[in-house]
């Protein structure tokens, strides 16, 4: 059996802890954008990095409102959700250059929802070919940017 072994893991899996609060509240509430990966913020969410990205620039738009379906979440909380979404797909396009996207939500902890009661949008982009062996045979991600060099690049565009 092979083993590939990914101790950068281990921060995710400590820092998972439910006792802490919600990650998403907690970076909400916080004033420490920077430090936090917190891109934009708007009247009714905000965007952020993932902390433990598919891909370079991977995103994730959240709702300063703590709700864990869109069923609950107010109308003007999704549609600014969704502005959001259509910005950070051009602002990716234009840091980046990527061939596609990847958008979506998971509901539930059952769906894999990492953060399962507090509903948020992702936004990858994605390259053809970036699905190399790496990912596929070795289930292990190559990411050529630090989250430091990504924010830098995703701060300072249009989000308005």
């Amino acid at each position: 059996m092979d083993r590939l072994w990914t101790p950068w893991r281990y921060r995710y899996i400590t820092h998972a802890d439910p006792t802490d609060g919600c990650i998403f509240c907690i970076k909400a509430a916080e004033n420490k954008d920077t430090e936090n990966y917190v891109v934009y913020r708007g009247k009714l969410n905000f965007v952020l990095l993932n902390l433990f990205p598919y891909t370079n620039g991977h995103l994730m738009i959240a709702p300063y409102l703590h709700v864990a379906t869109l069923e609950a979440a107010p109308a003007d909380v999704l549609a600014e959700m969704m502005q959001l979404t259509q910005r950070a797909e051009a602002n990716l396009r234009t840091a980046y250059k990527p061939h596609g996207f990847n958008l979506g939500m998971n509901i539930g902890e059952s769906a894999g929802a990492g953060v399962a009661g507090h509903i948020h949008m992702h936004v990858l982009p994605r390259w053809t070919g970036d699905a190399n062996f790496m990912s596929t045979i070795g289930e292990t991600r190559v990411l050529p940017e630090e989250l430091p060099v990504t924010y830098e690049k995703l701060v300072k565009l249009r989000w308005e």
